[in-house]
């Protein structure tokens, strides 16, 4: 019952992500892993669970691993959420068994629909020998406490919301019966109800875990040990301490590396000078190269130590000129077979406008964005787009990406009148630097693919900005990068986040709440519900 790395190297083109390290994890570790986004987390947790080969080492599992990556695409849109929780167990046969039979029981045919008839009989005998009912009831109430009713668990994966998908897979992980499990930012797509019942969830846990979180409240109240991955050193550093002594610590520890560098820089100038002196003697020459030699390896760490880390550096593109209603979508409604998200949806998006979405997952927020967008045709009635309308859209999912394609490929594609200079350098200031952009964007984190697809935006001079969530997945300051661009953009921004600072930075005139279609002025009392939906 414990992840065990031994001499585990980490390397991606020419960037080491991490140098050699032995680490474990066993029953009680409670481990929060943190470090700015792209300095290699969720690369690291996929080579732990066998997603990624790594460049040196080895890694043991012992025991049965849940896995919660940050992208969560389940492969069959058409098992149902019920389905797609339950295969996390040993059950999982009998139920295919059962889904087959079923599907042989509406045969035309007697005989077949006869020996299906059978099928189904035995499939059920071995479905309540397992106990299945009894993990059945327990997989219900879990989900219920995510935020999941019955009837959504009762309906196929291919009519679920981004955010209810993302509630199933996080709920099957942790219905799994895991001995260990690995948690990529699983409060993303969380209300506060359900954010409340994970941490104690997770405080009762009795095996260990490895979370990725950028929740400092998470982490204040369920991690007994921080891993600190630090994206110059390619080092992790382990704090057996929770996150506010963790905090306290790792100030201490930025001094103590100052001073160190301090004197480094001291030995390493008196090294060059006398190396200087001595060069001057042809008999000491050699003895002078050695000296400039160790001064330079001198200096070279202090450089390296001393870099910051670096900050996304997001900019929202200047709004091209366009009419007084850049958007208007008139009676709007969408339905996922029988199950209908929403009807009679009517908004007018106005030059300069600021609107936030609000409601309950699976409301028809995301789809709402996606009509607005063109990505999604409606059952119903139509989008209209004035004079000049030029939409830049951000999916919460990275949809607009192409993820076979590399950094500085995606750019390019949506600004094809870029040279490659320009692009790199738009790609640089969100943190994409020489071999970064050359990565496939299949590989990124959640937090680098939230990046690229924001630098796609900078060069579509957008005069309406579709927002999904845009600060999932980023590390503080990156987020307080985006909640600086929303406040600072001059056209208008459509919504839809559960984050309350981003609402407070779009400062919103209106709210669209969402299934009904009830269009308000906004007022500060809204912002209540934005961490609840």
């Amino acid at each position: 019952m414990a992840i065990e790395g031994k001499g585990l190297e980490i390397r991606i083109g020419a960037r080491t992500l991490l140098h050699p390290t032995d680490f474990h994890v066993s029953a009680g570790d409670k481990i929060g892993l943190v470090g700015r986004n792209g300095a290699g987390k969720t690369t690291l947790t996929r080579v732990v669970t066998g997603d990624m080969l790594p460049s040196a080492g080895s890694v043991r599992v012992s025991g049965k691993l849940g896995y919660l990556p940050q992208d969560t695409h389940a492969s069959d849109p058409r098992q149902t959420a019920l389905d797609r929780m339950m295969s996390a167990r040993d059950i999982a046969s009998i139920i295919t068994r059962l889904r087959k039979a079923e599907t042989g029981m509406s045969d035309p045919d007697p005989d077949v629909m006869t020996a299906a008839m059978g099928r189904y009989d035995r499939a059920m005998q071995d479905f309540e020998k397992a106990g299945g009912y009894a993990a059945q009831s327990e997989a219900i109430a879990m989900a219920t406490s995510l935020g999941l009713p019955q009837e959504v668990m009762q309906r196929a994966l291919g009519t679920l919301s981004g955010g209810q998908r993302r509630r199933v897979e996080l709920a099957r992980i942790l219905f799994s019966d895991a001995d260990t499990l690995i948690l990529d930012e699983p409060t993303n797509h969380l209300d506060a109800d359900s954010i409340e019942w994970l941490r104690g969830y997770l405080r009762r846990f009795n095996g260990g875990f490895l979370v990725i979180s950028h929740s400092t409240e998470l982490l204040d109240e369920v991690v007994n040990k921080i891993w600190h991955l630090d994206a110059q050193r390619g080092q992790i550093d382990m704090y057996s301490l929770g996150w506010k002594a963790y905090l306290h610590q790792r100030v201490v520890d930025e001094e103590r590396r100052r001073r160190e560098r301090e004197v480094a820089e001291k030995k390493a100038d008196r090294l060059m000078r006398q190396g200087i002196r001595l060069h001057a003697k042809a008999t000491k020459a050699v003895a002078a190269q050695n000296m400039i030699r160790r001064a330079q390896r001198l200096l070279d760490g202090t450089s390296e130590a001393e870099r910051g880390e670096k900050v996304a550096d997001i900019r929202f593109p200047e709004p091209a000129p366009c009419g007084k209603t850049p958007i208007m979508a008139t009676d709007l409604s969408k339905a996922y077979g029988s199950t209908i998200v929403f009807a009679g949806i009517n908004l007018a998006i106005d030059k300069g406008s600021r609107v936030v979405i609000l409601g309950e997952n699976g409301a028809g927020k995301t789809t709402t964005l996606r009509i607005l967008a063109g990505e999604e045709d409606p059952d119903t009635g139509e989008v209209v787009y004035g004079h000049g309308c030029k939409i830049g859209y951000f999916a919460q999912e990275h949809d607009t990406l192409d993820l076979d394609s590399t950094v500085l490929e995606n750019l390019a594609h949506v600004a094809p009148d870029l040279d490659d200079t320009h692009v790199r350098s738009i790609l640089g200031s969100f943190l994409f630097s020489g071999d970064d952009a050359l990565k496939p964007a299949r590989v990124l984190s959640g937090g680098e693919k939230t990046r690229l697809a924001l630098a796609t935006l900078v060069t579509s001079r957008a005069n309406v900005l579709l927002l999904d969530e845009p600060t999932n997945n980023l590390d503080p300051a990156s987020r307080d990068e985006i909640l600086k661009a929303i406040s600072k953009y001059e056209g208008a921004i459509v919504l839809v986040t559960h984050d309350e600072g981003a609402v407070e930075a779009l400062n919103p005139e209106r709210v669209l709440l969402m299934p009904d279609g009830d269009e308000d002025l906004w007022n500060d009392e809204y912002l209540d519900l934005v961490a609840e939906e």
